[in-house]
């Protein structure tokens, strides 16, 4: 199941945010990201030794990524001289059965929906029409992968993560699917709990820093 889980949310990050397909390589994906911290990503659907080995042999480019099932000090026993396995990059691979909960808006919010190019975006604002809470959603058919769920500092700990996640849940139910997968943070994590998401795995973060 983990494998399967993988590969869905590495499909899932890349539309989420607009970058190149996923590429097949013997030890699992390739995504091409294009940023100064992170040029790329390899992602391994299955956690051995051997796949960790021939992903990091195979990067020759600083700051290129390796994200793999399994904890960080598992993986890092196995990387060549100039990779970190970074713990606060590492995350959790959660999924959840989806079901509708019709949220409504905390008093004083309002929200928007918007779908473009397979990804769906809510946002919600505060009265004076300032962004307090976001997060997004690629679609997969009957799978979506949910990301970039954020509060701004100002606004946690009044139910609007909660909501957006719950809002991104309901327009996936009503669009036929019926299986959520996210990486998550050890913070977005507890928020993802209480709705209802499970751990399947960890998901380490390794950096090549030559």
């Amino acid at each position: 199941m983990i494998p399967e889980l993988v590969r869905t949310w590495a499909s899932g990050w890349a539309l989420s945010r607009k970058t190149p397909r996923p590429v097949e390589h013997p030890w699992g994906l390739y995504i091409e990201v294009g940023t100064p911290g992170q040029v790329g990503r390899h992602v391994l659907p299955c956690a051995d030794e051997s796949a960790v080995r021939d992903a990091a042999d195979s990067v020759t480019v600083p700051h290129t990524w390796l994200k793999v099932p399994m904890a960080p000090e598992e993986a890092g026993q196995w990387l060549p001289a100039g990779w970190v396995a970074d713990k606060e990059e590492s995350g959790h691979l959660m999924a959840a059965d989806l079901r509708a909960t019709a949220p409504v808006a905390p008093k004083g919010y309002t929200a928007t929906e918007e779908s473009r190019d397979g990804v769906v975006h809510v946002r919600v604002y505060d009265a004076s029409g300032e962004c307090a809470a976001q997060g997004q959603m690629a679609v997969l058919g009957r799978a979506v992968v949910v990301d970039r769920v954020t509060t701004e500092e100002a606004h946690r700990r009044r139910g609007l993560g909660n909501f957006v996640m719950r809002t991104l849940i309901d327009h996936a139910v009503d669009g036929g699917a019926d299986l959520g997968v996210l990486g998550a943070t050890d913070d977005g994590r507890a928020l993802y709990e209480t709705l209802g998401w499970k751990v399947h795995a960890p998901l380490a973060a390794c950096i090549y820093r030559p």
